[in-house]
């Protein structure tokens, strides 16, 4: 069903809120994406990093009346404001959890259903389309997020309803794994740089924006290092999800050579996203938690990464 009209409930995140006149300009030197880039018609990828540059979390972010919205993996939020809230004490902006003000659903090939709604959706990924209080956000080719405030929340589902299939959670992950979009979950956070889940060839990484906590390493990796590790998509002949973290393996290492960022099924089979050593991805011998695990296939990519391209954002 992932390639087919659907719409499904996205009950696995929840919503940052950062409001008041210093929202922008305070995460501006929190966050990797350039807050000067959003506006009314455009939302963007983003991600948190510590100062050593690995990412306490990502998430979607987009303005909303006197703030900014940050969605990401429910289990993330909690610590995310508290270590927020350290940083913002001298800052006007208030830093709240507005998970129960917002119900989110994931559209898949649902421009019609949008359009039903008042919300006439450009093609172009990261575009926004407001109608009243309702917020679409396109988030990959074919694939839409629709921000509904939770009083409007039955009426809306019952409006996708007459034009979409239900579908479960799993069919929207399979569409982000296809789109190559990772995501830190609980699992894996603090594991990754930025570029580890390709964050800057989907638009989450600015490298013209100045200072913000962990620039310097991710900067550094962009310019003068060499990528080992990086996202790649993969396909696994298993019936159990792996979770994220879970470990990969290549004989020709003595060591886990990657972890697994989000999978979901796909029909008979699983697909997933992982960060891998490029050395060991190339030699096309990858396994799931040990030696001995199953094998994986790799898949590609829609996207390629390209260098000099990332750095003009």
């Amino acid at each position: 069903m992932a390639d087919s009209a659907f719409f499904c409930p996205l009950s696995h995140e929840g919503v940052l809120a950062v409001r008041g006149a210093d929202a922008s300009k305070f995460l501006q030197g929190q966050l990797t994406c350039n807050l000067n880039y959003l506006s009314d018609t455009q939302a963007s990828l983003g991600a948190r990093c510590t100062q050593k540059g690995r990412m306490q979390s990502s998430f979607r972010t987009l303005l909303q009346g006197d703030g900014v919205l940050l969605a990401m993996a429910t289990e993330l939020l909690e610590p995310q404001l508290a270590d927020l809230k350290k940083y913002a004490v001298f800052s006007k902006s208030k830093l709240t959890d507005e998970s129960a003000a917002w119900v989110r659903f994931g559209l898949m090939n649902a421009d019609a259903a949008l359009a039903s709604l008042g919300l006439e959706l450009p093609a172009e990924t990261d575009s926004v389309a407001r109608s009243d209080a309702l917020i679409a956000i396109r988030v990959s080719p074919g694939r839409a997020e629709l921000w509904a405030p939770a009083e409007q929340a039955e009426s809306v589902r019952s409006q996708l309803a007459e034009h979409l299939q239900q579908a479960d959670l799993n069919e929207w992950l399979l569409g982000q794994i296809r789109a190559g979009i990772g995501q830190v979950m609980p699992q894996t956070r603090e594991l990754f740089i930025p570029q580890m889940l390709n964050l800057q060839a989907v638009g989450g990484v600015s490298f013209k924006k100045g200072c913000y906590t962990g620039q310097e390493i991710v900067a550094r990796m962009q310019y003068l290092g060499k990528l080992k590790r990086r996202l790649y998509r993969l396909r696994l002949d298993a019936a159990q999800l792996p979770e994220p973290g879970t470990p990969l393996f290549s004989p020709s290492h003595n060591s886990s050579i990657g972890e697994v960022v989000i999978a979901a099924k796909a029909d008979l089979t699983i697909e997933l996203l992982a960060v891998l050593q490029a050395e060991a991805a190339d030699s096309g011998d990858v396994h799931l938690g040990t030696l001995e695990g199953p094998g994986l296939q790799l898949l590609d990519l829609p996207y390629t990464l390209d260098r000099d391209r990332e750095i003009q954002r």
